[in-house]
């Protein structure tokens, strides 16, 4: 898979109306082939005939729960798989990645935190898509798949929904000058109102890569312009 928008998404929900939003939610960030299905038995007989390549699985379904469909798929598939489940207990959250599950979202999510987990979980699964897995800023190593951010004396951070979506734009970019504009949409989706929010998001991003944030020597501002992820030099 060259492209994680070539994936194939299958959504598993018992509600018509949040399955549809999840639907529209994942079309319109470009992924290609996606299709929606409300019961166990419908979800079985897709994955045996159209074979997707991420699921995303209800807890609750009118004949059945996810927990025992994703047992049953494990039997025969590794597909990578994200848990939705308005249940946050410890223990549902534990039972889920017990059983295979490759993250747990719990409703309700925000929009971009659900295409984030689903970019992150299709990159680490498949290696795809235009940003490498590993940046390097230095002695600084940013883990496109974790999200996680290892500095030179080993200590590490996690990077927010927020940071990543900012930060994967960026690297998608590298060397080159991202609008604001361009990724304030990357972080809060078509209708966004970002105001001072960016600047916040941005400053804290830097806490976490650059060695002085005061004076940062990755993440450029470009006034009147954007931002830009500096290249290592050669």
């Amino acid at each position: 898979m060259r492209d994680i928008h070539e994936a194939r998404i299958l959504v598993v929900e018992d509600d018509p109306t949040l399955r549809e939003v999840v639907y529209g939610l994942v079309e319109r960030e470009g992924y290609r082939q996606v299709r929606g299905v409300g019961t166990a038995a419908d979800a079985s007989s897709c994955f045996a005939t159209w074979r997707p390549d991420l699921l995303l699985l209800d807890v609750m379904l009118p004949d059945g729960n996810g927990f025992d469909l994703l047992r049953s798929i494990r039997q025969t598939s590794q597909v990578p798989a994200i848990i939705l489940s308005a249940r946050d207990e410890d223990e549902a959250r534990l039972r889920g990645l017990g059983l295979g599950a490759d993250d747990y979202v719990t409703k309700p999510f925000l929009p971009r935190e659900l295409l984030l987990r689903i970019s992150a979980v299709l990159r680490r699964t498949y290696g795809a898509g235009d940003a490498p897995q590993a940046i390097r800023l230095g002695q600084t190593i940013v883990d496109m798949g974790s999200g996680e951010v290892t500095r030179a004396d080993g200590r590490r951070e996690t990077l927010t929904s927020k940071e990543y979506a900012l930060f994967e734009r960026l690297a998608r970019s590298r060397g080159l000058i991202v609008t604001t504009d361009e990724l304030a949409r990357a972080a809060w989706g078509d209708d966004y109102g970002y105001g001072n929010a960016l600047m916040v998001h941005m400053r804290r991003l830097r806490e976490k890569v650059e060695e002085n944030p005061s004076k940062p020597r990755w993440i450029l501002t470009m006034r009147g312009l954007g931002y830009r992820l500096a290249k290592e030099e050669a």
